[in-house]
């Protein structure tokens, strides 16, 4: 069947539709196997640029060398594939220790509370939380260093009075010197890896 008309020049073919349909299936098998090759070029530079504890079995990676393509979707062509966030957007975890650990919390509080100026109590104006894990052996818990800050409501050109913060073992980090100690001694006592 052929449509024309007087302004009309395109030619419209009776097995259009099977043809739309042809090749929205192989636009399908052909997305998959692209998905596929790169799920393999995934594989291949961590097995390659990976940690050790990530590596994978040459062998595997054979198996998926060889292995023939992925059937096309059974849906059609309006199937997507889910979307990943990329790396900058994940979230990730620095220094949020678990809610259920035990906390400990030590407050480290300035000796005299009367202002340097007038001599009045000082009002508290905040504090400075820091978490550290700690660990007793069998036992995890969490260190909790409070440092209230004070300054006075009269005095505004003396600022804010703290206690100063304890030295650490390691600087900003969150271990406690008995989570060092007990990592050394199954490290280089017990002869278990750090990963444990």
């Amino acid at each position: 069947m052929r449509r024309e008309g007087v302004g009309d020049d395109s030619v419209v073919p009776d097995d259009a539709a099977h043809d739309v349909v042809e090749l929205r299936t192989a636009l399908a098998a052909a997305e998959a196997r692209i998905t596929a090759l790169e799920q393999i070029i995934h594989d291949l530079r961590l097995a390659r640029f990976g940690s050790s504890a990530e590596s994978v079995d040459p062998g595997q990676l054979a198996l998926a060398l060889g292995a023939a393509p992925p059937p096309p979707p059974a849906t059609g062509y309006d199937a997507q594939a889910p979307e990943r966030k990329p790396a900058s957007e994940r979230r990730r975890n620095r220094g949020a220790l678990p809610a259920h650990l035990e906390r400990l919390e030590e407050v480290i509080d300035i000796v005299d509370r009367a202002c340097p100026c007038c001599r009045r109590e000082m009002h508290k104006v905040g504090e400075d939380r820091a978490e550290r894990l700690d660990v007793v052996p069998a036992q995890l818990r969490v260190r909790v260093t409070i440092r209230p800050r004070y300054a006075c409501r009269r005095c505004e050109e003396v600022g804010v009075h703290q206690a100063p913060a304890p030295a650490r073992i390691v600087a900003g980090g969150l271990p406690t010197e008995a989570t060092l100690a007990q990592v050394l001694v199954s490290k280089y006592g017990d002869g278990l890896p750090l990963y444990r």
